[in-house]
């Protein structure tokens, strides 16, 4: 099984992210966002196996331990290997602070940890809006073009973190 800790927004930031996603799906580009009936998030670690009730109880403390903390989007990215179209939000010491902390509050599942989640330093946060792999190659392109002219700056609030169980196919 594959988890990821994820941290979430206030309901009007979730709102607006999930308007942007809806967006790309009623231009008829796409729709595997959506169909993943996810909230919007910046996930923190992703992880092929843990011990879920171990994982769970230090999460509950960690979350308990930390303040909510402005969450900020000035930008637009994209992995094209991939083909994963995403809002960037920008690093504040908060968000980078609560992502070491979680690196090393769980060492001891660092073992199943994703390559891309297992150094603090090396993390790209991001906001998935599209997802377009399965696509024909040119929605990539077509979403993208999209998503760049209809984001406008974002500020709103991460307010909560959670652990998912992720299963495939969605």
């Amino acid at each position: 099984m594959m988890y990821a800790i994820e941290m979430y927004f206030d309901k009007v930031t979730e709102e607006k992210i999930m308007r942007l996603a809806q967006k790309i799906a009623d231009a008829g580009l796409s729709t595997k966002y959506l169909e993943w009936k996810t909230r919007p998030h910046v996930t923190l670690a992703v992880y092929n196996d843990i011990d879920v009730d171990r994982c769970a109880q230090l999460l509950e403390k960690f979350a308990n331990d930390h303040k909510t903390f402005p969450a900020l989007f000035d930008a637009v990215g994209m992995f094209n290997y991939t083909k994963t179209i995403f809002l960037s939000p920008i690093m504040t010491r908060s968000i980078y602070e609560l992502h070491s902390e979680l690196y090393v509050l769980m060492q001891e599942f660092e073992a199943s940890a994703w390559a891309w989640y297992k150094q603090p330093d090396c993390w790209v946060p991001h906001c998935t809006v599209a997802l377009t792999s399965e696509d024909e190659e040119n929605v990539f392109y077509k979403a993208s073009d999209l998503v760049l002219h209809a984001f406008k700056k974002l500020e709103g609030v991460y307010t909560s973190v959670g652990l998912v169980k992720i299963t495939f196919p969605v």
